[in-house]
């Protein structure tokens, strides 16, 4: 096999294997599903209208020591995901496909079974359909999801926000709250609610961004400012820094919210748009991402609080990642 073609399978395949373990390497929370729902952990929060696919699993919580398939509660009613949306899974497919690219590159055909000879066309077919594999079992386990849950919270017009479903960019304010049911014992959460789940959204990336911990563990649990600790140190070993700007909530649903014996939790669906970059900590050169072009993501934030705390108490328990 040509020089080139081997370094071209050997960089795919090392994207690919990174690109099952991570979504995306800026903004706070790096792009990760982190954190903790109380007793709902390892069960997923209901569709919404900004997340119609529901979330991704926490791929790292403190409250069970169990990871991907081994989860408690995993597969239980109501509960999305399966072998290959877990940690595990997802770190197995890629490390399958890394290692038949490896297999490729060194002459052993994909899988070592193939043979020697296999063409280059032949390595992006079965890539093709091991891609469309994971398509259908994911779009199985989807469909399995319980129906997105309630209607829209509306600022009125005169408020400067666009009607549900008409959230353009620059709109301001909120593009919607959806008031969604949930199981156990519901928790009513009202416009004061609301506003502070947008304004801890813009107030914990910029603390993110200024490396400002003091500001973080005052908006956050004690596990999501561990986290949050451990992505800037790692950022500064590396001689990098993540610079956020401009975060501008577009639109959000509420999924759940509920009361349980350790305290009021809820979690909300939030799309936004935010310039990322990547900084070299000396020098102030872009390393990655962009400054001037704002980039969007959809994640469901779930915040806790004391039972029958007010607004002001809510703090982010947890981050995870569109589905």
């Amino acid at each position: 096999m040509a020089i080139r073609h081997k370094t071209l399978i050997l960089t795919f395949a090392l994207m690919l294997a990174a690109g099952f373990s991570a979504d995306a390497f800026a903004r706070a929370g790096s792009g990760g599903s982190f954190g903790s729902r109380g007793s709902r952990t390892f069960g997923a929060p209901s569709s919404t209208m900004t997340a119609p696919n529901g979330a991704s699993p926490f791929s790292r919580s403190m409250t069970s020591p169990n990871q991907g398939i081994f989860r408690p509660g995993f597969g239980a009613p109501g509960a999305r995901g399966g072998f290959f949306s877990g940690g595990f899974g997802r770190g197995l497919l890629g490390g399958l496909l890394g290692a038949g690219l490896i297999g490729m590159l060194f002459g052993h055909g994909f899988g070592g079974g193939l043979g020697g000879g296999m063409s280059f066309i032949g390595l992006l077919l079965q890539l093709a359909l091991l891609f469309f594999l994971f398509k259908f079992v994911m779009s199985f386990l989807r469909n399995r999801s319980p129906a997105m849950q309630g209607g829209a919270f509306n600022r009125s017009p005169a408020a400067g926000s666009a009607p549900f479903g008409g959230n353009a960019p620059g709109a301001g304010g909120f593009a919607g709250f959806g008031g969604g049911a949930s199981q156990g014992s519901k928790l009513d959460v009202g416009p004061a609610d609301f506003s502070a789940f947008e304004q801890r959204l813009g107030a914990v990336q910029k603390a993110y961004s200024d490396e400002d911990m003091t500001a973080l563990r005052s908006m956050t649990t004690p596990e999501m400012a561990s986290y949050f600790a451990e992505e800037l140190a790692e950022s500064a070993r590396k001689g990098l820094v993540n610079k956020l700007s401009n975060v501008a909530f577009l639109q959000g649903d509420l999924s759940e919210a509920w009361r349980e014996a350790g305290g009021d939790y809820a979690s909300v669906a939030m799309r936004y748009s935010l310039n990322d970059a990547m900084l070299d900590r000396t020098t102030g050169r872009v390393v990655s991402g962009d400054l001037a072009t704002p980039q969007e993501a959809t994640e469901i934030w779930t915040f806790t609080r004391f039972p029958g705390g007010s607004a002001n108490d809510w703090k982010l328990s947890g981050i995870q990642q569109a589905a």
